[in-house]
């Protein structure tokens, strides 16, 4: 498996608030010593803004550039999201970042509330990810959508309208998918073609339904502990990753398990859930 981190893992996000926000240093570092070979770049301003310089930065780390987690606002008609887009790619074209990971953002803060989405905004953002996943290839980049839990694209009717109206691959994230209401397995099963990289995650399932009620924010839930390491959880990562393998995915796997810090922590940290995840991947392969 190629197995890479993403900087959520330990706390780092873009949402204003989310919690204390640990130095790259710290999180890079950590990430390979694990034993994992590449890292996503994080939210803007976590690692530095020039490529050549961010290039350096994970190569003096071991790790390898997988890409970007990018929300943009993709339903309005008077917004155009290429530019952004563009000077990300730019980047992606230096440090030789191979995917692009899309979010259909709300153009609000944070993910614990968004808008009904009517029929001409459906339009334009299945028209914004053909573009963009058009853009994208003749960059040498894959492009894929990601459903995630307060964005445009959450539940699993949203999930396979996407799959039905645009030719953009999706993002496996088993967490998001599954408080959205959409079985990953399910997804891999009905569109292996389509899973062009993979977010895993595992969920205390008592957490995500309160989320889907309304009874919890998404970032309480986060905050109460919702993602659990690969395996502590209620997710089916050994049928998820089974599965993939069996049609042929060789992308990456992003272990990605979003926390929230009250402050430095003391001793291993968050290190101690990857190593968890890590050592449960580790099992399956042995297993098999």
């Amino acid at each position: 498996m190629r197995l890479a981190g993403a900087p959520i893992s330990w706390g780092v996000c873009e949402v204003p608030g989310w919690g204390y926000q640990l130095a790259p240093e710290r999180v890079l570092r950590e990430m390979a010593g694990a034993g994992l070979q590449a890292a996503e770049f994080g939210p803007e301003g976590f690692l530095p803004a020039e490529p050549g310089e961010l290039t350096r930065t994970l190569a003096q780390h071991g790790l390898a550039p997988v890409g970007a987690f990018a929300p943009v606002v993709l339903h309005r008609a008077d917004h155009d999201p290429e530019p952004e887009v563009s000077a990300l790619l730019d980047t992606f074209a230096v440090t030789r970042a191979d995917v692009l990971v899309l979010a259909a953002a709300t153009g609000q803060d944070g993910y614990d509330s968004r808008p009904a989405l009517d029929a001409d905004g459906w339009k334009t953002l299945l028209r914004n990810l053909d573009r963009l996943g058009d853009l994208a290839a003749a960059r040498g980049v894959r492009a894929v959508l990601h459903p995630h839990v307060g964005t445009m694209v959450e539940q699993r009717d949203e999930v396979f309208r996407v799959l039905d109206g645009s030719s953009i691959g999706i993002c496996l994230d088993t967490g998001h998918l599954l408080i959205g209401g959409t079985d990953p397995l399910e997804l891999v099963e009905a569109a292996p073609a389509r899973i062009g990289h993979v977010h895993l995650k595992d969920v205390n399932t008592y957490l995500a339904q309160r989320v889907r009620t309304g009874s919890l924010t998404y970032t309480e839930a986060v905050r109460l502990g919702m993602y659990q390491p690969l395996g502590a959880g209620n997710v089916d990562i050994a049928g998820v990753v089974s599965r993939l393998d069996a049609a042929g995915y060789d992308g990456w796997y992003v272990l990605e398990q979003d926390t929230i810090l009250d402050a430095e922590p003391v001793g291993i940290g968050p290190l101690a859930d990857v190593e968890r995840s890590i050592a449960y991947l580790n099992s399956l392969k042995v297993s098999s």
